[in-house]
C-alpha cells in the first residue's frame, strides 16, 4: 500500500506540548529573530527544536556541532522517557492562525512509491524541482539519525473522506490537544489503532480518482527527497525480505485533501540580494506576456510582463532569475512567504522584492501528471505560521 500505519513516538504526558512542537525548518530563513525568540520560548525544554536544523543557520559554520547535538538529543529522548510509542494512524484537526480548521491523516508513506525526478511514472510525485544544494545538510542529519520528525504534507483529491473519519474519531478522547507556539494556532490529534479498513478505503478512493498521480507533495518536498535518497542508499545492503519492513523505507507524512476548505495556495516571493533595478530590467527583457507581476526596490514599484498562465509565468521568472544569478555572482536569492515579510526583508537589506503569482490548486494534479515538477518554490500552502508543526517522530533505524 502507498499509505501505511506505523509505530510513532510522541511526547509523553510529562512533556510541555506547546514547547515540544515547532514550525518547519525551512520557514523564516531570513528572519533569525524568529528562531531566537522561539529558542527563548522553548528555554531548554524537550522540543523538536532540538531535533531539526533550521535553515536560517546553514551558513553559520557550526554544522558539525549542530548535527552532533541533534543526534544526541534523539538518543536522549528515546532513552529518558520523553517519548512514548503509539501504533496506527493519527487524524489531525489543525486550527490555523485565522481560526479555520485543516484536516489531515498522519501515516507512513512507502518511499518505493515516490519519486522526485521530473520524468517518472511514480504514483506519488514531487511538485517542485529539487534544489540539490539544499540536500547535503539534510542528508547528513538523516544518515546519522535514529528518528525522523516530519513537516511533509501530501496532497490528494478524494472529497471529504479524511474529514469524515476525523468526525468519527472524535468519539474518543484525543491523543493530544494543545496550543501551538509563535502564533501557530492549535493542534488536536486522534489515534486510530484499528485502521486497516480506513487505509484500504483510502487506497481505493485514490485509485478511482487517478490511475496516474495518486498523491502530490504539497509541502516538504526537499525533506521527502532527502528520505528517498537515504533509503536508496540503505537498501543496497539489504536482502529482499529486509527491504520490505526496514523503517527507513517509510516516511512520516500528513495526508491532506487538496480541496480542504482551509487550504489556500499562496505564492512564494523572491528577494534578490546584492541586486538593484537592473535585475528588474533583466527580468522584463527575458519574460513577457499579457499579465504582470510587481517588483519593489528602495520604495519604487516596477512591473514585469509575464504569461497569463501562472505555472508558465513562474517557470519563466525563475529561469530568468537563475540566469541573472549565474551572470552576477555577487547576487543571492531567498524565498519568502507573505507580502509583508518580503517587503520588510527587501527594505532592510536594500534588496529587490519580486512578488510571484499564485498557482491555481485545481490544476496542480493535471500539471504534474502532464509536465512533471514545477520550478522550485512555486507555491506555499498558507502562511509560514500555518505550516505543519513537527510533533510525531518515528524510528528510521
Amino acid at each position: 500500500m502507498i499509505i501505511n500505519k506505523a509505530e510513532f513516538l510522541v511526547p509523553s504526558d510529562r512533556v510541555d506540548k506547546t514547547r515540544w512542537a515547532v514550525v518547519a525548518c525551512d520557514q523564516f530563513t531570513s528572519q533569525r529573530e524568529y528562531w531566537e525568540k522561539l529558542a527563548k520560548e522553548v528555554n531548554g525544554a524537550p522540543s523538536t527544536l532540538s531535533l531539526i536544523y533550521p535553515e536560517v543557520y546553514l551558513k553559520d559554520g557550526d554544522k558539525e556541532e549542530r548535527i552532533n547535538s541533534i543526534r544526541s538529543a534523539m538518543k536522549k529522548y528515546e532513552s529518558d522517557g520523553t517519548l512514548k510509542p503509539v501504533n496506527g494512524v493519527i487524524l489531525v484537526d489543525r486550527t490555523i492562525s485565522d481560526g479555520r480548521h485543516r484536516t489531515g491523516l498522519v501515516a507512513a508513506l512507502d518511499l518505493e512509491e515516490y519519486e522526485f525526478t521530473p520524468v517518472n511514472n511514480a504514483r506519488v510525485k514531487a511538485t517542485e524541482r529539487t534544489v540539490e544544494e539544499r540536500l547535503p545538510a539534510r542528508i547528513e542529519v538523516r544518515e546519522g539519525a535514529t528518528l525522523e520528525c516530519s513537516h511533509v504534507m501530501l496532497l490528494t483529491q478524494i472529497g471529504g473522506y479524511i474529514e469524515e473519519q476525523l468526525e468519527k474519531a472524535k468519539a474518543v478522547a484525543p491523543l493530544y490537544d494543545f496550543g501551538l507556539n509563535m502564533n501557530g494556532g492549535r493542534l488536536t490529534g486522534y489515534l486510530v489503532e484499528d485502521c486497516d479498513g480506513l487505509l484500504e478505503k483510502l487506497e481505493e478512493l485514490t485509485k478511482k480518482e487517478s490511475e496516474k498521480v495518486r498523491y502530490a507533495v504539497g509541502d516538504g518536498n526537499h525533506s521527502l527527497a532527502t528520505a528517498k535518497r537515504c533509503w536508496e542508499n540503505i537498501k543496497l545492503s539489504l536482502s529482499e525480505e529486509e527491504k520490505k519492513t526496514h523503517p527507513a523505507r517509510f516516511a512520516t507524512v500528513e495526508v491532506v485533501d487538496i480541496f480542504d476548505r482551509s487550504l489556500n495556495f499562496e505564492p512564494i516571493h523572491r528577494v534578490l540580494f546584492g541586486a538593484d533595478e537592473r535585475v528588474v530590467e533583466y527580468l522584463a527583457a527575458n519574460c513577457g506576456g499579457s499579465a504582470q507581476v510587481k517588483a519593489e526596490y528602495k520604495g519604487k514599484t516596477y512591473y514585469i510582463p509575464v504569461r497569463k498562465n501562472t505555472s508558465d509565468a513562474i517557470a519563466d521568472l525563475q529561469s530568468a532569475m537563475d540566469a541573472y544569478l549565474a551572470e552576477h555572482k555577487e547576487a543571492g536569492i531567498d524565498y519568502v512567504h507573505g507580502d509583508g515579510y518580503v517587503a520588510e526583508i527587501a527594505a532592510k537589506n536594500d534588496a529587490v522584492a519580486i512578488y510571484m503569482p499564485t498557482v491555481e490548486k485545481d490544476t496542480l494534479f493535471d500539471y504534474v501528471a502532464r509536465r512533471g515538477v514545477l520550478p522550485r518554490k512555486s507555491f506555499s500552502m498558507g502562511n509560514a505560521e500555518d505550516k505543519r508543526y513537527y510533533y510525531e517522530t518515528k524510528k528510521i533505524k
